[in-house]
């Protein structure tokens, strides 16, 4: 998928259908003069119903059609019988898509699993015919109900990718470069920052045909959960990784002030967020010697806190594969 046809966030208007009126309607046949009432129901109104589809990765399908407008039910009949309901609209959204009303910010509803149906706009109820409004001293009521009239709002679907592991680190730190030497995905590599605007999703292969899920998110930078530089158009899709894969290239200045502006940020856009499990990548890391690396490792062992940490190297297939074992473990443990 091409990083244009990646849409993570759409907002759309749509309206539910307007019930159908109820029958006044009188019985009138030969020899029977008096017949009484008769009217049916009305139908009901179309429903906008969001469903949860698997073979769906993004909200691309909505960037060109955002009006969605259910069927109106049918008025009723006479001989009781009852106009047919409104058509329904289905929304199919990829799982991990968060429903919200656009005017108040409200989250209405979450969808995490395919085939998963919620209702986010009722179509009116029909009217109910005359037929129920008779009684001993009213025997040929001449009047029915209307149909209720249907929703209508304006609604913005927001994707949070559903993955595994989630790769954090600042721009240019080799995040997609691992990504496509780990999985089939073929990001956008070049070497200036925010190569990639779109968060990247490739299957890894592990051992004995076992996958898991990485996803590439968009580099971080200092001030991302104020909304600086990409903010929260990518902070949102680490919220839903098990995982979070920290990657700090081994030529950086201060690896350990990376790393905790890095947590700081995940941190002030949502604390919970350091509950997930963590793992250290220092990548690059074919740059250093032996000797470089046991220097490292002292400084490196009370900078992290604890947090396990590895060395690869994406060009030089250094270390990929302990990596992919350490990620499994942490999965099942």
């Amino acid at each position: 998928m091409t990083e244009g046809n990646f849409v993570d966030y759409v907002k759309i208007y749509i309206s539910s259908g307007n019930g159908g009126k109820g029958s006044a309607h009188l019985r009138r046949e030969k020899y029977v003069p008096k017949g009484g009432p008769d009217g049916g129901d009305g139908g009901r109104g179309g429903h906008i119903i969001v469903r949860g589809d698997k073979n769906l990765w993004t909200l691309f399908h909505f960037k060109f059609k955002k009006h969605f407008r259910a069927g109106h039910g049918e008025h009723g009949g006479s001989s009781r019988s009852t106009g047919a309901d409104g058509s329904d609209v289905y929304l199919d959204v990829p799982p991990g898509t968060v429903i919200k009303d656009t005017e108040t910010g409200q989250m209405l509803f979450e969808i995490t699993e395919d085939g998963e149906e919620k209702v986010v706009a009722r179509g009116g109820k029909g009217g109910l015919g005359n037929w129920h409004f008779r009684s001993s001293t009213n025997q040929t009521p001449r009047y029915a109900q209307p149909g209720l009239e249907g929703e209508e709002k304006n609604i913005t679907l927001e994707l949070k990718v559903l993955a595994d592991v989630g790769l954090v680190g600042f721009p240019n730190a080799g995040k997609s470069t691992l990504l496509s030497v780990v999985t089939a995905a073929k990001p956008k590599i070049a070497d200036y920052e925010f190569t990639t605007l779109k968060p990247n999703l490739g299957i890894v292969q592990h051992r004995d045909f076992q996958t898991f899920v990485m996803a590439d998110i968009p580099g971080i930078i200092e001030g991302a959960a104020e909304g600086k530089g990409l903010g929260h158009y990518f902070l949102r899709h680490i919220e839903r990784n098990s995982i979070l894969l920290f990657l700090i290239p081994a030529d950086s200045d201060d690896i350990a002030k990376q790393y905790s502006i890095l947590l700081d940020e995940l941190r002030r856009y949502n604390p919970e967020m350091l509950d997930k499990n963590r793992l250290i990548a220092i990548s690059k890391s074919d740059m250093l010697d032996e000797e470089l690396r046991s220097e490292m490792n002292d400084d490196l062992r009370n900078a992290f806190d604890g947090t396990p940490y590895i060395f690869i190297s994406s060009v030089a297939q250094q270390g990929i594969q302990e990596l992919k074992d350490r990620l499994w473990e942490m999965l099942n443990r």
